[in-house]
């Protein structure tokens, strides 16, 4: 595909999810459409290698995406896998928690946006207050909000077994459930990368 059209797809995508936005909530909660950041770039699915199969279990659903992460979001990353590790889960949870922050945040710790807010959403996974998340202040917290999170995959009955958006909407219950899934791959490439 020619770049210039490739990148006036992935624009104007990008253009119709900022005026949807994205966000999320806990279980009682629908969510606003799904955006493609102007930095993610569309890469064809394929199954993982023998080192992937406990990250990826299932193989990947469909395209994915890929964003560049900055310094802070790389250290949201850390967060993440370090509260997995406190919450005495596995690699695979870590990875279902990346993609869904890279859906909900691009995994930047988002305050309130305003009038592009859905509703009260903050942080890391889109979590909102008013919906028993927790305070503006813990969710906001990358810690509480990935143990937020992990607390509701948990109860899960099966989660380990599921396709990642599956479990990841569970969770989240998004108005667009198959988001999730094009981060799956960034995902378990970083929980790969820094597990250890």
């Amino acid at each position: 595909m020619n770049t210039t059209i490739l990148r006036k797809s992935v624009l104007g995508i990008a253009g119709l999810a900022f005026a949807g936005g994205v966000f999320a909530g806990p279980v009682t909660e629908a969510h606003a459409a799904p955006a493609m950041d102007a930095k993610a770039v569309a890469v064809q699915a394929d199954k993982p290698g023998a080192d992937k199969s406990k990250l990826i279990p299932h193989g990947v659903q469909g395209k994915q995406s890929r964003i560049d992460l900055d310094s802070e979001q790389t250290k949201n990353v850390k967060a993440i896998i370090a509260a997995t590790k406190k919450s005495h889960m596995d690699e695979r949870a870590a990875v279902i928690s990346i993609a869904t922050s890279l859906q909900e945040s691009k995994l930047e710790n988002l305050g309130h946006l305003g009038d592009r807010n859905d509703h009260d959403s903050l942080g890391l996974f889109q979590q909102r207050p008013s919906s028993g998340w927790g305070s503006p202040k813990q969710i906001t917290d990358p810690e509480y909000a990935t143990k937020a999170f992990l607390k509701g995959l948990k109860q899960i009955d099966g989660w380990q077994d599921m396709p990642l958006t599956e479990a990841a909407q569970t969770v989240q219950v998004s108005a667009y459930p198959d988001a999730y899934a094009q981060w799956e791959r960034q995902a378990a490439d970083l929980v790969a990368k820094y597990w250890n």
